[in-house]
């Protein structure tokens, strides 16, 4: 498949069969990751600067390693060590990065629309790592690379419950377009407080009932509760949520057999998912992180070998 995308935004620019294409790459590079030796040269002379200006320590690291297990030069850019701090403008930043002539970016920023923003001023490629709380492509594409692992690429028919604070979370609206993509149905179970104004609109079922919403799925996608919506208001007690909202394995008696169990990270242990649930045989959350590198790679892997003279038939490394 010929990459035609510069950027990567959202997964909404993605088709279905582009989606299905990343995850077969990224699968190349599951098998690539498992040998002794894992780095490749195919990136040999690439630069990739790693924008963060949210804290992160997944995303950040693992875009770091799968630059770096394809021998591409990566250079990490904090907010606190940028000139961000000294008041100068995003756009500034962006321009001044470009004339050091990157060949991609990735940014990870707390504002909705910033990776749009640099993407149209910019020339190199532009990943978004996650940006306010609109998006949060590589997150449901690695989650999708552990659902097909499972599933064995097979989404029809299947049902997936994401679990928690729908309203402010980039990694659900990516979740939910990209598992409809693929055929997957989408339930959504969360106090009212962290829903998402009409719910309704979205295409998928919404439930209050934590035991009804886990009847029959065949997974259930945790997500972290950041303690300060309890400050703003929105929570009235963490252990109430905990036990209301609180995954554990007495969920799942309800759930279709072999039902997972996935989480991006952080965990809450004892408030959004139990311990004994997170390190059972139903969870996948390590799963998730060794998918993150190999789905990373395959997006720099993608993104940064587009405009190369073979281009319709890059080469993957031996």
């Amino acid at each position: 498949m010929q990459w035609k995308h510069k950027d990567l935004l959202d997964v909404s620019q993605l088709s279905a069969d582009e989606v299905r294409h990343i995850l077969a790459t990224a699968a190349y590079f599951r098998e690539i990751n498992s040998r002794p030796v894992k780095k490749v040269p195919t990136l040999k002379g690439r630069s990739v600067v790693l924008f963060f200006a949210e804290p992160s320590t997944r995303t950040k690291t693992s875009f770091d390693m799968a630059g770096k297990r394809l021998s591409a030069d990566t250079f990490a850019l904090a907010k606190s060590g940028s000139s961000l701090v000294k008041g100068e403008t995003l756009k500034d930043t962006a321009l001044t990065l470009q004339a050091m002539n990157p060949d991609g970016i990735v940014i990870r920023h707390g504002a909705s629309g910033a990776a749009q923003f640099l993407a149209e001023r910019l020339e190199c490629s532009v990943i978004n790592a996650g940006d306010g709380r609109h998006a949060h492509p590589t997150q449901a594409l690695l989650d999708a690379l552990t659902f097909s692992r499972r599933w064995k690429g097979d989404f029809a028919g299947k049902t997936v419950l994401i679990l928690g604070d729908i309203a402010h979370s980039r990694v659900a609206r990516s979740n939910v377009l990209l598992l409809t993509l693929l055929g997957a149905k989408v339930r959504l179970c969360a106090p009212r407080t962290l829903l998402p104004p009409r719910p309704e609109t979205w295409p998928v079922e919404v439930f209050s009932d934590l035991n009804k919403a886990c009847r029959g799925v065949d997974a259930v996608m945790c997500l972290r509760l950041q303690l300060e919506r309890q400050q703003a208001g929105l929570l009235p007690d963490l252990r109430e949520y905990a036990r209301t909202y609180g995954l554990c394995e007495t969920h799942l008696r309800d759930a279709a057999p072999g039902c997972c169990v996935l989480h991006p990270g952080p965990i809450n242990r004892g408030v959004e998912i139990g311990s004994a649930l997170a390190d059972s045989a139903e969870s996948l959350i390590l799963e998730q992180v060794e998918n993150g590198v190999a789905v990373r790679m395959a997006l720099l892997f993608l993104y940064l070998t587009r405009k190369s003279p073979d281009a319709a038939e890059p080469g993957m490394p031996a």
